[in-house]
């Protein structure tokens, strides 16, 4: 595939988009920072919605008890520390003093407990830890108490999630919402505060700086230590367009891309008031998702057969620059500790005669299949249109339904037949950090209708994960971790289409970039 061919913005954009340059020394712009994500933020409830341009609007409101750092180690964030006794069956975590909500309220035991049960409800490693929870109460309005069936020592690391979705804490009011409904109100304890009144949706939301927060001492890492705000007011600006958002950087329209399109990288790298840099050193693990549910991805005989006809490089060379990515053949993200890598299979034209048996084999017999992708998130979009080639070269009766990625991740949710408004295929990437162990991955997740989009079921799959969680030593562990990707290889609940890292771009004058899985908007000051 050729790379350039599919990108949606040419380079010479840059030279053609004239945006007229705003006074930055002075002033309301000089203190307010402007942001450009990876895609348009169309809802606002991160727990309803862990799409990974909601969570960093979580990240920006709420906090979390703890936080991790560089080596994905929890560290106490809201929480002042915790204890544990009864041989691990029971864990107080006492909570900071000084925390407020943004409506003036303090942070309270109780609502820290209301918000991990509605967590809990939707993310996989929060369903593990319930079950393995007797009692979750606020024993006094500082201190959470967790009484345990057996010791879970991971505690730490599902209340510290960096992604899909993290464990944000909101007022108990609030938490109230069913986990199945949109909260209505953004109300969080995090170093910035919403401004519902400013908000459009899919293009603009503003926020100010939370005076009351109390950041820790510890400096920033990740989503661990001090979030300190050196901004008055943070405003998140979709552009759709990727050579128009380039060229308002150049000019100081706005302040940071989340991912500039790679053919424009070189060019910003180049500008005396723009740099560039590795968004996340660990990078993005691509991956082409079935829909299990229905025909003819429901037999795993055609998603072993796709799996193995998938060309890693067609897919990277589309999304990111030479050098920045490299082939995975893995279910965990590669060079993360204890990722089992599998032999590639022969590609090629047997390959593709083998698919062909699949499908014949599946019954499949022309009918459509649809594949779901967005236009307006470049490290995704080209990714589906390589499927959607490679799918009609096979012979697939392929649909390709495209929209903006609020679009998308509304289809995606439906389980109904793809005539009927669901899909069959659909191409997306999760940061490494977020999918570095059985835990954290929501993607190799096989419990049926609980699982993450496409809701694939393999009991195996499910036993190896408990085992791995629950394991008590560090050998036994590394024997599940092997096991639970020797199952899921064979199960194939999606498709790997290789490891990339992105970059991001800002003003030459912002400081304070932190290196992590998603934006870290504190840190960050203009000199």
């Amino acid at each position: 595939m050729n790379r350039r061919a599919l990108l949606a913005a040419p380079a010479a954009l840059l030279a053609t988009t004239a945006l007229p340059a705003p006074a930055l020394a002075q002033g309301a712009r000089a203190r307010t920072l402007r942001f450009m994500p990876q895609a348009a933020l169309a809802a606002l409830d991160p727990i309803f919605n862990p799409t990974t341009i909601v969570t960093t609007h979580g990240f920006c409101v709420y906090d979390t008890l703890y936080g991790v750092d560089r080596a994905l180690r929890p560290r106490p964030q809201m929480a002042e520390g915790h204890e544990v006794s009864a041989e691990g069956r029971i864990w107080r975590i006492r909570l900071r003093e000084g925390l407020r909500f943004h409506d003036g309220e303090p942070v309270r035991a109780s609502d820290c407990v209301a918000s991990i049960r509605r967590w809990a409800v939707r993310d996989a490693f929060g369903q593990v830890l319930m079950r393995a929870t007797a009692e979750l109460s606020a024993e006094d309005d500082r201190t959470i108490l967790f009484r345990l069936h057996r010791p879970f020592p991971a505690l730490p690391d599902a209340l510290g999630k960096v992604a899909a979705s993290p464990c944000f804490i909101m007022p108990e009011r609030i938490a109230a919402t069913p986990a199945n409904q949109p909260i209505q109100e953004v109300v969080g304890s995090g170093p910035w505060r919403f401004l519902p009144g400013e908000f459009r949706q899919g293009a603009f939301a503003a926020y100010v700086r939370n005076e009351a927060y109390i950041p820790r001492e510890e400096p920033a890492e990740v989503t661990s230590g001090g979030k300190r705000v050196h901004f008055d007011r943070l405003e998140i600006i979709w552009i759709p367009d990727g050579g128009t958002a380039a060229a308002a950087l150049r000019t100081g329209e706005i302040d940071w891309i989340e991912y500039p399109l790679p053919d424009l990288v070189p060019i910003l790298d180049r500008d005396r008031n723009t740099r560039t840099q590795i968004y996340d050193p660990t990078g993005f693990l691509g991956f082409l998702r079935f829909n299990h549910l229905h025909p003819p991805f429901n037999d795993v005989r055609v998603r072993r057969a796709i799996r193995d006809l998938l060309v890693q490089a067609d897919y990277m060379s589309a999304v990111a620059l030479p050098g920045d990515w490299q082939e995975c053949h893995a279910l965990f993200p590669c060079g993360l500790p204890g990722t089992l890598e599998f032999p590639p299979a022969p590609r090629g034209p047997e390959a593709m005669e083998r698919a062909r048996a699949a499908l014949r084999e599946a019954g499949y017999a022309g009918e459509p299949i649809v594949h779901i992708n967005p236009t307006d998130f470049p490290a995704v979009t080209q990714q589906g249109r390589v499927t959607v080639d490679l799918m009609r070269r096979l012979g697939v009766n392929i649909v390709a339904v495209e929209s903006d990625w609020a679009g998308t991740v509304a289809r995606r949710a439906n389980r109904a037949p793809p005539a009927q408004g669901g899909w069959n295929l659909h191409n997306t990437n999760f940061p490494s950090p977020g999918i570095a162990n059985p835990a954290l991955s929501p993607i190799i997740r096989m419990h049926g209708e609980n699982a993450w989009f496409g809701w694939p079921s393999d009991a195996a799959v499910e036993e190896a994960i408990e085992a791995w969680i629950m394991a008590p030593d560090a050998e036994t562990q590394a024997a599940a971790m092997r096991r639970v990707q020797e199952l899921a290889w064979e199960a194939v609940p999606f498709a790997p289409t290789g490891l990339f890292r992105l970059r991001t771009a800002f003003r030459r004058e912002l400081t304070g970039v932190l290196q992590a899985p998603s934006p870290m908007l504190w840190n960050l000051r203009r000199t």
